[in-house]
């Protein structure tokens, strides 16, 4: 029997966002098997989620590689895929239809938009309208892919919690990948002093790092934790967030999660893009939107913080 394909490379909060719809899709194919084509360090990650058959891997290599080209057009042959699922909508996977997965039935935001309607229009709806829509065009019906079920990732992690405090926490997220720094509020140095005058009896104030963010983590004066004195895996880190008392965090992974797992919490916005746009904001996860994020000041947030907590 012919397979399914998934195409989702990245990243972190674009893929937790996909798991509602990836649910979705295997369950209109319960007796297909579902693979996800993603990069390379999300790949462990998501072969531990069920609703997953097995994970391939496309390191996304350039183009003109046609080396790699070749082996991954081999490699995705293999698996007689009737149907390709495009969650990514990139130029990549456009071409990705035209060359590497040719004469299979395809799924993408181009074979969702009506006659007459412009992908630039299309892509400005949220993100999860525009894959709720996606699927649909497929026959598919969407219960999942706005109530994104994320239970599958968490784990006890008490024992690791204990090593690093022994009262509730808040979470923050300072980072941000270094290609989008108008991401980033630049404050969170003195948002850390300002925590820790006001809940310092009662929660402890944790970052949690990933690769690479470790140096500056160390130098915002708060516990950061971390595994065997490494950065915490996303399962771990899925399962920290779930167990947070509030989350504070930047346009990042992260704050996806937190919204998904319907943690109380704020994302700090600029004018890079809008919480609408990217589905973010529910109930208890609110986002708090500038224009330009240096202009958001300490005090802002903290009270925010504050009437979410008391």
């Amino acid at each position: 029997m012919s397979n399914i394909l998934i195409i989702k490379h990245g990243s972190l909060g674009d893929l937790i966002q996909a798991n509602g719809a990836i649910k979705d899709i295997k369950k209109f194919y319960p007796n297909r098997k579902v693979f996800l084509l993603t990069a390379q360090q999300y790949s462990l990650f998501m072969s531990e989620c069920p609703y997953i058959d097995g994970v391939l891997i496309d390191k996304r290599l350039p183009r003109w590689n046609l080396f790699y080209l070749n082996n991954l057009k081999k490699t995705l042959s293999k698996y007689d895929f009737s149907k390709v699922f495009d969650l990514q909508n990139s130029s990549r996977t456009k071409f990705y239809k035209r060359f590497i997965i040719k004469n299979v039935d395809w799924s993408s935001t181009e074979t969702t938009l009506e006659s007459g309607q412009n992908k630039s229009d299309f892509d400005k709806e949220p993100v999860l309208d525009r894959i709720e829509i996606q699927l649909k065009k497929s026959g598919i019906e969407a219960e999942f892919t706005k109530n994104v079920d994320l239970s599958w990732a968490i784990e006890d992690i008490s024992h690791l919690v204990k090593q690093h405090t022994n009262r509730e926490y808040i979470l923050l997220f300072p980072f941000c990948s270094p290609k989008l720094k108008n991401k980033k509020w630049p404050y969170y140095k003195e948002l850390i002093q300002k925590l820790k005058q006001e809940f310092k009896n009662k929660y402890s104030v944790i970052l949690a790092p990933g690769p690479g963010e470790v140096e500056e983590a160390n130098q915002l004066n708060a516990k950061v934790m971390l595994n065997n004195y490494q950065p915490v895996n996303i399962k771990t880190l899925v399962s920290m967030i779930y167990s947070a008392k509030f989350i504070v965090a930047n346009d990042t992974g992260p704050a996806h999660i937190a919204s998904h797992l319907d943690k109380k919490g704020l994302v700090l916005f600029g004018s890079h893009t809008s919480a609408k746009k990217v589905s973010i904001e529910n109930f208890n996860f609110k986002a708090i939107s500038v224009k330009d994020l240096k202009n958001l000041n300490v005090e802002t947030v903290i009270s925010e913080i504050r009437s979410r907590l008391n």
